[in-house]
């Protein structure tokens, strides 16, 4: 327990100093725990220390978490890749989803979300240094795709998320950030009306460089819960 309270502790403090750079508030970023890979009972003590809100990578793995913990408050984020035939489990048991880069992903975790539950909250995931290898949106793509998102029912598009290309070097990593920043600002004229207030942007080697310009949600695991073990988890 000493040892996940320091690393938020810890955190906080990286997220304070670089909003107190940018000027801006620190409570205008929300830290999201990275839990992939973890076991329910380091969530728990995350969560006994005032960590509430936690992103899951793999959907099984996130299933089991979330019934395991259902006794907690509790606020889930699914951050990886989405499967069309795995959607609708996702809509049943989570608040937001990140990584939304279809329309057809769009489109079914509106059919099945549940009538009872609030409109789920979804950032597009944007392919922001257009990388081969990685998922999501091109910027060129990006606006045909959320006017077409924002007009489901039971969809609330709140914004974006990226994995910008690796960079050690602080200046080259705030390059994409503020790309996305303008991509939102874009967005936010497109679509009057709509929520677009959050940026999903920046792990823990890249928090600093996301906050300065203009993250509301970090995504953070290592430096939370240390180096994760895959040897035993289930990616499915």
């Amino acid at each position: 327990m000493t040892q996940i309270t320091d690393r938020l502790t810890r955190v906080h403090c990286q997220i304070a100093a670089a909003a107190e750079a940018a000027k801006r508030q620190p409570h205008a970023i929300r830290l999201l725990a990275v839990s992939k890979t973890r076991q329910a009972d380091e969530l728990r003590q995350a969560w006994a220390c005032g960590q509430q809100e936690f992103g899951e990578n793999y959907l099984q793995e996130a299933l089991d978490k979330i019934e395991a913990l259902k006794d907690l408050d509790i606020c889930w984020h699914f951050i990886g890749p989405i499967q069309s035939n795995k959607t609708r489990p996702i809509a049943e048991h989570f608040s937001w989803v990140h990584s939304v880069d279809r329309f057809k992903v769009a489109q079914r975790l509106n059919d099945q979300r549940p009538g009872e539950m609030p409109p789920l909250n979804i950032c597009l995931q944007v392919n922001i240094s257009e990388e081969a290898s990685k998922s999501g949106v091109l910027p060129a793509d990006l606006p045909t795709l959320a006017a077409k998102v924002a007009a489901l029912e039971n969809i609330r598009l709140r914004g974006l998320m990226a994995i910008p290309a690796s960079s050690d070097d602080p200046e080259q990593q705030r390059q994409p950030f503020s790309q996305m920043s303008d991509l939102l600002q874009s967005l936010q004229q497109q679509l009057p009306g709509q929520p677009l207030d959050t940026l999903s942007m920046g792990m823990s080697g890249d928090m600093e460089a996301a906050i300065l310009e203009g993250a509301t949600i970090v995504r953070i695991g290592t430096a939370l819960f240390g180096p994760r073990d895959y040897s035993s988890h289930n990616q499915s």
